[in-house]
Parts: structure tokens; C-alpha cells; sequence
């Protein structure tokens, strides 16, 4: 593998790296399945979980779509119990979503099942191979930070 050209070695990237990603995603969406929530859903859960509380400005532009289109998704988690909205006392136009207990559960179902699928994946590599990817991978997400 060594001797790939650039081109070469971003054609088997691609190839390998969309193979993953549909066989995690497909695993994901049966998690997503058993709490009743959609991968936008999931991935606000998760920076709630990471964040604390977030205004939805702060929200959208994380997603990187419109307030608008953020109010209704935040919506459906507020009807189903997973984020309550939290106005700020300092300014009345600024909405704060934060979790419940139930969207914290959800959170703790979903990373587990992350979780327990990594290790699935990842048990064919030994640990100085899985220390490895890790190392790459990671320099590989700061080069993108640039």
C-alpha cells in the first residue's frame, strides 16, 4: 500500500471510509429507532449533553441551518420531553434549551450503544494498532481544525 499515488490512496479512502460510515450510521439509526429520535435530534441531544444549556442561535448555526428550521426540531424534542425551553431573565428574546432527565437518558442510551459498536468494530485491531488509528485520526481532526 505504500506505493499509491495521492489519487490512489484517496479513491481506497473514499471506498473504506464510506463503507464505515454506512455500516455506523446504520447501527446508529437502529439506536435512534429504539428512543423514537432522528439523527438532527440526536446530535443536539449530544452538544446539550456536552454543552450544558445552548440558546438556539448557538444551535443553528452548530447545524448550520435556520433558526427557523431549528424551532422545529427543538419543538418535537420539548412535545416528547427530551429539552425544556428556559427563557433568560436578562433578555426576554433569548431561549435557552436545556435537557430533562429523559433526554439524559437518552443521551447515556445512545452513547453506550456507541460505544459497545466501537468496540465491536475495532476488535479486529490489536491495541498498538487501535493506538495507532487513534494517533492518526486525531491529527487528522487538528488539520481540519486548522
Amino acid at each position: 500500500m505504500g506505493s499509491l499515488t495521492l489519487t490512489d490512496f484517496a479513491d481506497k479512502i473514499g471506498d473504506i471510509m464510506s463503507a464505515f460510515s454506512r455500516e455506523f450510521l446504520r447501527n446508529q439509526t437502529i439506536e435512534y429507532y429504539k428512543v423514537k429520535l432522528t439523527l438532527p435530534q440526536c446530535v443536539i441531544l449530544d452538544m446539550l449533553a456536552k454543552n450544558g444549556e445552548l440558546n438556539m442561535s448557538d444551535l443553528s448555526k452548530s447545524m448550520g441551518v435556520t433558526t427557523a428550521a431549528m424551532t422545529g426540531i427543538v419543538e418535537r424534542l420539548v412535545r416528547d420531553g427530551h429539552v425544556v425551553r428556559i427563557s433568560d431573565p436578562a433578555d426576554r428574546r433569548v431561549i435557552k434549551i436545556r435537557l430533562t432527565a429523559k433526554g439524559n437518558k437518552s443521551v447515556k442510551m445512545i452513547h453506550s450503544h456507541r460505544r459497545q459498536m466501537v468496540i465491536k468494530l475495532f476488535s479486529v485491531l490489536s491495541l498498538i494498532e487501535r493506538d495507532e488509528y487513534l494517533r492518526l485520526l486525531s491529527k487528522i481532526r487538528d488539520g481540519i481544525k486548522g
